[in-house]
């Protein structure tokens, strides 16, 4: 499966973005999608999961109460709305798909980034202060 990735921006402080990842090649419905962002010098870090369906989810305590990703598995698309922004928001910020494992491998794994074999190429989100 191919990944686009789209929305990242320049947004002050307090603001939202809405970041898109559009799939294509493979049958969406059938993956589990994760966002991951990596901030110059340092590591991938996990976002926000969803399974297959949507209705269960997982977030990174440092976007809980702030991100919300969901899914249209009509439009093959995973969105993450991102409201409250702060600067150390600032990254790049990657989709990524692996096949849907069942709830407990989802809820065990689901925001592990090694987990996931598809990778789009990334948006860059930057939050100014």
């Amino acid at each position: 499966v191919q990944l686009q990735a789209s929305g990242g921006g320049l947004v002050q402080t307090g603001g939202s973005l809405r970041l898109s990842c559009a799939a294509s090649g493979g049958t969406f419905s059938r993956y589990t999608m994760g966002w991951f962002r990596q901030a110059p010098g340092k590591e991938r870090e996990s976002v926000a999961a969803s399974n297959w369906s949507g209705d269960s989810t997982l977030y990174a305590d440092s976007v809980k109460g702030r991100f919300t990703i969901s899914r249209d598995n009509a439009r093959n698309t995973v969105y993450l709305q991102m409201n409250s922004l702060k600067p150390e928001d600032t990254a790049v910020y990657y989709c990524a798909a692996d096949y849907d494992g069942g709830v407990y491998y989802f809820r065990n794994f689901g925001l592990i980034p090694a987990r996931y074999d598809y990778w789009g190429q990334g948006t860059l989100v930057t939050v100014s202060s």
